[in-house]
């Protein structure tokens, strides 16, 4: 059971009130998706969440919708965020992306997982011995689903920086880079995974 309940809309007052009307013009004829109805009652995390949200995950800039989809989609996955984590696979199918899609993005989130595990291992171990030994792990992954390369180094640089990788993140920052994918894609990109990273942290917090 939740630490703390949701904040019905026909409760709300104030700030909250407000910004739970912008949310609902944000989302048209939808229903307001539950995680706001938490961040409600804490009415300046709710304006807070709602602006990046609007701007860095649902909003138009360099990225695609598809891309914004499947890194706050990965993101979500990856804090274990449920609520979310629900609300982007049916997001994703509403963006055009097929089941088999979002299945592959959880599996690319994984499969770099396990690579942060290693190169971080190799970056804070204090010792040059690991530099020259084989990483051995093995993932074809990366090159073998319908996500285009410039999505899945997308993704890897999302969650290697979630991971605190200094190693795998710069390597896929400069392999996107090499791509084509601008700054500000790189940028938005994290933008978008940090804002979810902030909405998945509120919701495990209070065990919704």
């Amino acid at each position: 059971m939740p630490r703390i309940a949701p904040l019905p809309v026909s409760e709300a007052t104030d700030k909250a009130e407000q910004t739970y009307g912008r949310i609902q013009e944000m989302f048209g004829d939808q229903t307001i998706p539950e995680p706001f109805l938490y961040y409600g009652r804490v009415p300046a995390f709710l304006q807070d969440f709602y602006m990046n949200f609007k701007r860095f995950v649902r909003g138009e800039g360099k990225l695609s919708p598809q891309r914004r989809a499947v890194i706050a989609l990965a993101v979500s996955a990856h804090f274990r965020c449920q609520l979310w984590t629900d609300y982007f696979v049916e997001y994703c199918r509403d963006v055009g992306l097929e089941e088999s899609t979002v299945a592959e993005v959880f599996a690319v989130a994984a499969t770099n997982n396990m690579y942060n595990a290693f190169f971080k291992f190799r970056d804070i171990s204090g010792s040059s011995i690991f530099e020259g030994m084989s990483v051995g792990l093995r993932a074809h992954t990366f090159a073998n689903t319908s996500l285009d390369e410039a999505t899945v180094e997308l993704l890897n640089i999302a969650i290697s920086d979630l991971n605190a990788c200094k190693p795998c993140t710069s390597g896929h920052v400069q392999a996107v880079r090499d791509m084509g994918v601008s700054d500000d894609e790189i940028l938005e990109a994290i933008q978008c995974a940090a804002t979810m990273a902030a909405g998945a942290h509120f919701l495990n917090s209070i065990d919704a």
